[in-house]
């Protein structure tokens, strides 16, 4: 064989590789592409969760005759409500208001939502859902929020406004609830206390507004950061209600 013949294979041999290399090349780019793509887009735990429970809530509610109950996820849309490392309140009391809703069918009752995504609902039009429904009792879903980081806990509102009858449910309502959610979660109790918030001043049934806990707080804003966390709370909810309304000390205006 001679030189020239060999060096005719070898450049030959190299510029085959170097066509397959540029080929590899091109489909280890473009695998890198896609996979970026896949993960830059992909949703976090809580958002699939909220997903997943946005699907559930579209479904026909169970048939059942108990009392009706309006559950109220704070915020929405364009209102983001308290938000701290990217973790916003208006996912966590979307989410927490889902469970609720789960967890209370479960346990016989009817239930309806101000809203089932991420929207903006006004103040008025969540009263007005609660007092054209004819609903037993409206609980509103929230998340709290400090300067001062070390602030921590639960806290429950109700109003004075309207009838006592009225203003004496609403804090028995916010009794039950506070107690079960303690015995579920373990969190830290605020107590119950006195406040004028809008959607539980104006409307007409028993009707309490929860701060599930500090969004500013580390150990907390990691809790609701967890799908089972915001499940035990929902699970608290609902059997503060069922204990509420299956006790003798309410007089409940609507079934």
């Amino acid at each position: 064989m001679t030189e020239s013949w060999q060096k005719s294979i070898v450049s030959s041999t190299l510029l085959r590789v170097k066509k397959m290399t540029s080929v590899f090349h091109l489909i280890f780019v473009s695998l890198l592409f896609f996979t970026t793509s896949i993960f830059a887009h992909s949703s976090t735990p809580l958002e699939l969760a909220s997903l997943a429970s946005q699907r559930a809530a579209l479904k026909p509610s169970s048939k059942t005759q108990g009392p009706l109950i309006v559950l109220d996820a704070g915020h929405g849309g364009t209102d983001e409500g308290a938000k701290v490392r990217h973790l916003q309140e208006k996912k966590i009391t979307l989410l927490t208001a889902l469970y609720t809703k789960k967890k209370l069918e479960g346990l016989g009752y009817r239930v309806l939502l101000t809203r089932i995504k991420d929207t903006y609902i006004s103040l008025p039009k969540r009263v007005s859902i609660a007092n054209q429904t004819n609903s037993a009792l409206f609980v509103s879903i929230h998340c709290n929020a400090a300067h001062n980081h070390l602030a921590q806990g639960l806290e429950i509102y109700y109003c004075k406004a309207g009838d006592s009858t009225r203003s004496l449910s609403s804090s028995a309502l916010a009794d039950s609830i506070l107690r079960q959610i303690i015995q579920e979660t373990g969190c830290t109790s605020r107590g119950v206390k006195l406040g004028r918030f809008h959607v539980i001043r104006e409307t007409t049934m028993p009707a309490i507004l929860i701060e599930i806990g500090f969004l500013t707080n580390y150990d907390e804003w990691a809790s609701m950061r967890k799908k089972s966390y915001l499940e035990q709370m929902a699970n608290g909810i609902a059997l503060g209600v069922d204990t509420f309304i299956k006790s003798k000390k309410n007089v409940l205006g609507a079934s």
